[in-house]
């Protein structure tokens, strides 16, 4: 196992009714900024829960935050946060909320151009303290420290991480995720399953907790992610996707294994360019990815077919090939399409990932640093 250092300071208040004990994660005398997205949360009923939550408090609101935030937005809330002394955030929705409040919190106190926080890994040395009620179990990102962000005038899509943008605490209500539409719960399935493959399928360190974690995570994915399709009001179901949703990217399962990331890498730039789903782009590129990379991935991926998917006749070569299908159709059938054409991308796009990926410094990706352009080239024409 590799060495590790392994920080999670962030309170879940998980279960029914919990968005009306928020005011005690809250100082008193805090001036509060409620940040969402496009208005569901006041339809779904959410945005009166956190209001009546916060009744006497001091609030101001935000809203308005795209899927795959956009900077443009957020310098917006920024700069209201600065003339209105606001010194609390409310992250109210899904992973592109919480991760554009991330950076909001960065940036407020931030000396110079915010976007340097991304495309210059500027030092963060200070954040507005924030918490999170959750309507959308997919990102994780209601439990770590990381975030990305779009900056929508050069359709660039870049990631940041802190110690500082932690949330203080997050609320994980699994009925507030009730009316969420198939799309969307489609999306949170693969995305969270994707989160733990970047995670587990590289190579063995002897990390077998680690792996078992990762295996179980991806398992009940598999088997509570068709039922709260199925029943989108089952709280049984839906109560263990979100958690598992928010396990499969709070750091624990990554401690001390090697990481890939190169699926979200190559994803971040087909959004860019394509304005596709993020979950959209994992579910096209990982499988693809897998398959090019076998080689290197051959142990785990033997690992994978036998303890998450009961493959065990047949050659070597058989399981893998099995294993890596079954991803596919597991994808499919949770209503995310895993080709390219399926999204009207062409192969003329490959140049232009390429080209991104190299100007944003990530020519080389992968756990074993030799995913270059040839391979991403590969990948993606194996994905049309």
């Amino acid at each position: 196992m590799e060495n590790f250092v392994f920080y999670n300071p962030v309170k879940i208040l998980f279960g029914k009714g919990q968005i009306a004990h928020i005011a005690a994660e809250i100082p008193t005398d805090a001036k509060v900024l409620i940040t969402y997205g496009g208005g569901s949360i006041k339809a779904n009923g959410v945005y009166d829960q956190v209001k009546s939550a916060l009744a006497g408090r001091n609030v101001f609101e935000f809203g308005g935050i795209e899927p795959n935030p956009h900077l443009e937005t957020l310098l917006q809330a920024v700069e209201l946060i600065r003339q209105e002394g606001i010194d609390f955030l409310l992250a109210v929705g899904g992973g592109s909320v919480v991760d554009g409040t991330k950076f909001i919190a960065a940036a407020v106190p931030f000396v110079g151009d915010p976007w340097d926080i991304l495309a210059k890994q500027a030092p963060v040395t200070a954040a507005v303290p924030f918490g999170v009620v959750l309507t959308l179990p997919a990102t994780g990102s209601e439990m770590n420290n990381g975030s990305v962000v779009t900056k929508w005038e050069t359709k660039e899509k870049l990631f940041f991480g802190s110690p500082l943008v932690f949330p203080r605490f997050s609320v994980l209500d699994p009925e507030t995720t009730f009316s969420l539409p198939p799309r969307q719960i489609g999306n949170g399935i693969v995305d969270a399953y994707t989160h733990v493959m970047e995670q587990y399928l590289t190579y063995p360190v002897n990390a077998p907790l680690q792996d078992r974690w990762a295996e179980s995570i991806l398992k009940t994915l598999i088997e509570e992610g068709p039922k709260t399709l199925a029943n989108p009001k089952d709280y049984d179901a839906r109560a263990n996707l979100v958690w598992a949703a928010t396990l499969a990217l709070n750091g624990l399962i990554g401690a001390g294994v090697p990481q890939d990331w190169a699926t979200h890498m190559i994803g971040h730039e087909l959004t860019a360019l394509h304005g596709l789903d993020h979950a959209q782009t994992l579910a096209i590129v990982l499988p693809s990815t897998l398959s090019i990379r076998r080689d290197r991935k051959w142990q785990k991926l033997l690992q994978y077919a036998e303890r998450v998917w009961n493959i065990v006749d047949g050659s070597e070569e058989d399981r893998v090939n099995e294993a890596i299908a079954k991803t596919r159709n597991f994808f499919e059938s949770v209503g995310v399409r895993t080709r390219l054409s399926d999204y009207g991308v062409g192969l003329e796009t490959i140049p232009l990932v390429v080209e991104n990926l190299q100007k944003h410094g990530l020519a080389i990706l992968g756990e074993n640093k030799d995913v270059d352009s040839q391979v991403v080239e590969q990948i993606l024409t194996l994905s049309a």
